[in-house]
């Protein structure tokens, strides 16, 4: 079986940790009878998609979802649509901030999630996660990597699931920024995996790169 490819990010912005690697560290190693492959990406323009679309080329996947955290949200959302644009609140941990940039040059204006939402969300909720749809992946390095994602899929001309899901921050994270909404890993962890699950149900392989 093709594998599922899960990707989290590093810690930035000052923080020990990254509640979208967290997560992804506590899924099993096999969903839907597809074994997982995690990739843990640095919070950069530009080599974080670098990166994951290298890792679709090597693995075909049968799936591919972008983990980040989103600290504010209460629920896991997952993201709906991806921006040509990149424009950085502060400095990526490599210390570029683009500001009304393409992430592609000459790319289209935006990708729609690959993802069935409506079927995801729904299996999350059934999962017993709170988890709601979001219209925006914001424009830092989420939404980037979400575009390089989507760019990659319609470039190969694969049919297969692939989207971005950000998830709350951790309990620890919270407390230290004013009692915000938190969600313990493993439970942001049981709503990627029903996720994964649901969007396996109607994937196809990878087109040959």
């Amino acid at each position: 079986m093709q594998p599922i490819l899960f990707t989290g990010f590093e810690p930035f912005d000052g923080e020990s940790v990254n509640a979208s690697w967290e997560a992804v560290r506590a899924l099993p190693d096999e969903i839907a009878d597809h074994p997982l492959r995690r990739l843990l990406l640095p919070v950069e323009f530009g080599r974080s998609g670098d990166l994951a679309v290298e890792a679709m080329r090597q693995l075909r996947p049968a799936c591919v979802i972008a983990v980040g955290e989103a600290a504010g949200r209460a629920e896991v959302t997952l993201e709906r649509v991806a921006l040509n644009v990149e424009c950085a609140r502060i400095p990526d941990n490599a210390g570029a901030e683009p500001q009304e940039q393409p992430v592609i040059a000459g790319g289209p204006d935006a990708y729609q999630t690959c993802l069935p939402l409506q079927a995801c969300a729904e299996a999350a909720r059934a999962a017993g996660v709170p988890t709601a749809i979001s219209n925006t992946a914001g424009l830092y390095v989420c939404n980037q990597l979400m575009y390089r994602i989507l760019h990659e899929v319609a470039r190969a001309a694969a049919a297969i699931p692939a989207g971005f899901v950000h998830v709350p921050l951790t309990p620890a994270q919270a407390v230290a920024k004013l009692a915000m909404p938190s969600m313990e890993s493993v439970t942001a962890a049981r709503a990627l995996k029903a996720i994964a699950a649901q969007a396996c149900s109607t994937c196809e392989p990878f087109a040959e790169c």
